[in-house]
């Protein structure tokens, strides 16, 4: 059995192209029923916005993996100067059930969320024909970081603007020096949502606060799930969710639209749509898209076992 954490991972790297085709042959293979995943349980205790999730999977084709991912998310870690997140992944042979690996590393589940975007943005990249492409970030921790990385490697040298901000403020050496010429940093979410074609919340607001409808032909990445009151996307046709039972449910802005507006199962498309049957094509170039991914063991059971084949043939990690 093998050991990784955050240093292993950096040591190994971090390549999006090859990090989001893992998440297209998994959606490829779930479209195919090779899987199993059931729906992850929530365990609170003392402080209800505390929680520890238990994410199993497997995942068959060629990933032929199986594994579970024990993350704790403590929305006020941040004020103790901790991360907000811990996470712990048990991978398993699933031919014989044989402990193959234990990685101890919230970069590896921060990785799996950008991916997912990322594999969002690519295929609307390819439909509407990204140019000068204006980016806006809400929520600069570790997986808004991620997401200025990836829609960085994505648009190449079509990311023309980054808007920037956060509650906290953010420090300039925060920013990839490649990325600073063309970053601002704004006192203001509304600027990094009026002024952006793609418009990124990583936030651990524990209220909505988007008001407001986006303008046209934009794409949402709604990452923390819990930012966009009701009324504001209401008239949005266009909701892709990576899963319909798991994001529609703890609070949600999907469930709040379900529960305010009788938003549906059959109003929304999958992942499986998007690559599958290419549905972003199916909509009008002026309309916004709305992806809510609550995040599926399917994906980090993926990239785990990515990051873990990389460390075999790397020689990278502690043998247990």
């Amino acid at each position: 059995m093998k050991y990784l954490n955050d240093e292993h991972i950096t040591t190994i790297g971090i390549d999006w192209a090859n990090l989001i085709g893992v998440i297209e042959t998994t959606v490829r293979t779930l479209d195919k029923g090779d899987y199993s995943q059931p729906i992850k349980p929530y365990l609170r205790f003392r402080e209800p916005s505390k929680r520890i999730i238990a994410m199993p999977a497997f995942v068959g084709g060629e990933i032929e993996m199986c594994g579970i991912k024990w993350i704790a998310s403590y929305p006020d870690n941040w004020r103790k100067g901790l991360p907000r997140a811990h996470s712990t992944m048990i991978l398993n042979d699933p031919n014989n059930g044989r402990p193959l690996a234990i990685i101890e590393s919230s970069l590896l589940s921060g990785l799996r969320t950008a991916a997912v975007s990322g594999l969002v943005l690519q295929h609307y990249a390819s439909v509407r024909k990204l140019e000068s492409t204006r980016l806006g970030i809400v929520g600069w921790g570790p997986i808004g970081r991620l997401h200025a990385s990836m829609c960085a490697s994505v648009l190449g040298n079509k990311l023309s603007q980054i808007t920037l901000f956060d509650l906290k403020g953010i420090e300039l050496n925060t920013i990839n020096p490649l990325l600073r010429p063309i970053t601002e940093i704004t006192n203001n979410w509304r600027d990094a949502y009026r002024n952006s074609d793609i418009f990124v919340t990583c936030t651990v607001s524990d209220k909505r606060y988007i008001d407001e409808k986006p303008p046209s032909s934009m794409l949402l990445l709604n990452v923390s799930l819990r930012d966009y009151l009701s009324r504001s996307v209401r008239d949005i046709q266009a909701i892709l969710v990576d899963d319909w039972d798991e994001v529609c449910r703890e609070n949600t802005d999907i469930e709040q639209l379900h529960l305010d507006l009788g938003l549906t199962r059959e109003a929304t498309f999958t992942l499986s749509d998007m690559v599958i049957s290419n549905r972003f094509a199916d909509y009008d170039s002026n309309e916004s898209i709305f992806f809510n991914p609550m995040g599926l063991a399917a994906f980090d059971v993926a990239i785990a076992a990515y990051y873990l084949r990389e460390a075999d043939r790397l020689g990278v990690g502690v043998s247990l």
